[in-house]
């Protein structure tokens, strides 16, 4: 996903803070040990998928990055999805995720 690229950027010439993004290749197998690696570091997380909230796959990835490594996030993990409702393909671009709601979500998980 481009965007968070941009996210990530913007955040860091606007506001001020370091992003760090990681791009799954694959969602099975995934690499457990760089996303924990990576929120032990920065001690926030936030997933970003094209899917809708509910049962996408970033439910699995918060409810992982919850379980091992609690003790060194300083927010709750944070999810930038699809809507949880259905779209005719015309308004796709207003269903996916894009940098508003990318660096809304780095405000809120910083400020928390």
């Amino acid at each position: 996903m481009l965007f968070l690229i941009l996210v990530a950027e913007t955040a860091n010439l606007k506001l001020n803070i370091d992003c760090e993004v990681k791009d799954l290749v694959s969602i099975l197998p995934w690499d457990t040990d760089a996303i924990c690696t990576s929120a032990k570091k920065t001690g926030r997380v936030i997933i970003a998928h094209e899917a809708p909230l509910t049962q996408g796959f970033g439910s699995e990835l918060a409810s992982y990055i919850q379980e091992k490594c609690f003790l060194h996030l300083e927010a709750p993990v944070k999810r930038v999805t699809g809507w949880d409702t259905p779209f005719p393909h015309v308004f796709e671009p207003f269903y996916m995720p894009d940098k508003h709601r990318g660096l809304s979500a780095i405000n809120d998980i910083v400020n928390f």
